[in-house]
Protein backbone atom coordinates (compact mmCIF):
# COMPACT_ATOMS: atom_id res chain seq x y z
CA UNK A 1 0.00 0.00 0.00
CA UNK A 2 3.05 2.60 0.60
CA UNK A 3 4.43 1.52 -2.33
CA UNK A 4 1.37 2.46 -4.35
CA UNK A 5 0.84 5.86 -2.29
CA UNK A 6 4.01 6.70 -3.15
CA UNK A 7 4.10 5.62 -7.07
CA UNK A 8 1.03 7.78 -7.14
CA UNK A 9 2.36 10.53 -5.53
CA UNK A 10 5.29 10.06 -7.62
CA UNK A 11 3.36 10.36 -10.75
CA UNK A 12 1.27 13.83 -10.14
CA UNK A 13 4.65 15.42 -9.18
CA UNK A 14 6.99 14.35 -11.83
CA UNK A 15 7.58 17.27 -14.85
CA UNK A 16 7.88 16.64 -18.27
CA UNK A 17 10.43 18.42 -20.68
CA UNK A 18 7.56 18.94 -22.78
CA UNK A 19 5.92 20.71 -20.25
CA UNK A 20 8.38 23.53 -20.11
CA UNK A 21 9.01 22.38 -16.41
CA UNK A 22 5.07 23.61 -15.49
CA UNK A 23 4.51 22.28 -11.52
CA UNK A 24 1.84 20.28 -10.77
CA UNK A 25 0.39 22.91 -9.07
CA UNK A 26 0.09 24.89 -12.11
CA UNK A 27 -1.67 22.29 -14.63
CA UNK A 28 -3.92 21.37 -11.88
CA UNK A 29 -5.16 25.66 -11.73
CA UNK A 30 -5.32 25.59 -15.62
CA UNK A 31 -6.94 22.36 -16.25
CA UNK A 32 -9.68 23.80 -13.16
CA UNK A 33 -9.55 27.14 -11.69
CA UNK A 34 -8.19 29.45 -14.97
CA UNK A 35 -11.54 29.38 -16.35
CA UNK A 36 -12.97 31.02 -13.24
CA UNK A 37 -10.50 32.93 -11.86
CA UNK A 38 -8.20 33.49 -15.51
CA UNK A 39 -4.99 32.78 -16.63
CA UNK A 40 -3.02 34.04 -13.89
CA UNK A 41 -5.44 34.80 -11.02
CA UNK A 42 -7.12 38.03 -11.37
CA UNK A 43 -10.69 36.52 -11.30
CA UNK A 44 -11.14 37.65 -14.91
CA UNK A 45 -11.51 33.88 -16.86
CA UNK A 46 -13.87 33.87 -19.33
CA UNK A 47 -16.81 32.08 -17.53
CA UNK A 48 -16.89 35.28 -14.60
CA UNK A 49 -19.58 36.72 -17.20
CA UNK A 50 -21.83 34.24 -16.63
CA UNK A 51 -21.50 33.75 -12.31
CA UNK A 52 -23.31 35.68 -10.36
CA UNK A 53 -20.51 36.59 -8.59
CA UNK A 54 -17.51 37.72 -9.87
CA UNK A 55 -15.01 35.07 -9.11
CA UNK A 56 -12.00 36.48 -6.56
CA UNK A 57 -8.97 37.95 -7.63
CA UNK A 58 -6.34 35.31 -5.88
CA UNK A 59 -3.43 37.76 -6.57
CA UNK A 60 -3.86 39.78 -3.15
CA UNK A 61 -5.04 37.11 -0.72
CA UNK A 62 -1.42 37.96 1.00
CA UNK A 63 -2.68 41.37 0.91
CA UNK A 64 -5.68 41.32 2.24
CA UNK A 65 -4.01 39.23 5.05
CA UNK A 66 -1.50 41.04 6.29
CA UNK A 67 1.29 40.15 3.95
CA UNK A 68 0.87 36.40 5.08
CA UNK A 69 -0.40 33.87 2.17
CA UNK A 70 -3.28 32.42 4.33
CA UNK A 71 -2.51 28.79 3.11
CA UNK A 72 -4.84 26.97 5.30
CA UNK A 73 -7.86 28.73 4.22
CA UNK A 74 -7.03 28.74 0.77
CA UNK A 75 -6.45 25.04 1.13
CA UNK A 76 -9.95 24.75 2.97
CA UNK A 77 -11.78 26.29 0.44
CA UNK A 78 -10.48 24.72 -2.75
CA UNK A 79 -11.42 21.57 -0.93
CA UNK A 80 -14.66 22.90 0.04
CA UNK A 81 -15.29 19.49 1.85
CA UNK A 82 -15.38 21.01 5.23
CA UNK A 83 -17.46 23.98 5.20
CA UNK A 84 -15.98 27.63 6.46
CA UNK A 85 -18.51 29.56 8.09
CA UNK A 86 -16.96 32.77 7.93
CA UNK A 87 -16.85 32.62 3.50
CA UNK A 88 -20.81 32.62 3.55
CA UNK A 89 -22.67 30.39 0.88
CA UNK A 90 -20.57 28.46 -1.57
CA UNK A 91 -20.62 29.12 -5.39
CA UNK A 92 -16.90 27.53 -6.17
CA UNK A 93 -17.31 23.66 -6.93
CA UNK A 94 -16.14 21.51 -3.91
CA UNK A 95 -12.99 20.34 -6.04
CA UNK A 96 -12.04 18.30 -2.95
CA UNK A 97 -15.38 15.69 -3.57
CA UNK A 98 -14.38 15.67 -7.43
CA UNK A 99 -10.82 14.98 -6.79
CA UNK A 100 -11.65 12.29 -5.11
CA UNK A 101 -14.14 10.62 -7.21
CA UNK A 102 -11.35 10.67 -9.76
CA UNK A 103 -8.30 9.49 -7.50
CA UNK A 104 -10.39 6.86 -5.62
CA UNK A 105 -11.27 5.68 -8.85
CA UNK A 106 -7.25 5.24 -9.96
CA UNK A 107 -5.90 4.55 -6.59
CA UNK A 108 -8.86 3.11 -4.05
CA UNK A 109 -10.19 4.43 -1.51
CA UNK A 110 -6.99 5.20 0.98
CA UNK A 111 -4.74 6.14 -1.40
CA UNK A 112 -7.49 8.26 -3.44
CA UNK A 113 -7.51 10.69 -0.30
CA UNK A 114 -3.63 11.07 0.06
CA UNK A 115 -3.43 11.76 -3.84
CA UNK A 116 -6.78 14.17 -3.51
CA UNK A 117 -4.86 16.16 -0.56
CA UNK A 118 -1.42 16.27 -2.82
CA UNK A 119 -3.78 17.70 -5.47
CA UNK A 120 -4.68 20.42 -3.23
CA UNK A 121 -1.65 21.30 -1.49
CA UNK A 122 0.00 21.63 -5.28
CA UNK A 123 -2.41 24.06 -6.17
CA UNK A 124 -2.95 25.74 -3.06
CA UNK A 125 1.21 25.95 -3.20
CA UNK A 126 1.02 27.51 -7.01
CA UNK A 127 -1.89 30.02 -5.94
CA UNK A 128 0.50 31.22 -3.59
CA UNK A 129 3.08 32.05 -6.14
CA UNK A 130 0.52 33.86 -8.28
CA UNK A 131 0.38 37.01 -5.39
CA UNK A 132 1.66 40.33 -6.15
Amino acid sequence: MKFLIAAALATLTCTSSNAQEMSYGEAEYLNSCAVCHGLDGKGDGPLGDVLLKRPADLTHLSERNGGAFPYSRVFATIDGRYPVPSHGEREMPVWGRQFLEQDETLYGPSAGEVVTTERIHNLAGYIETLQQ
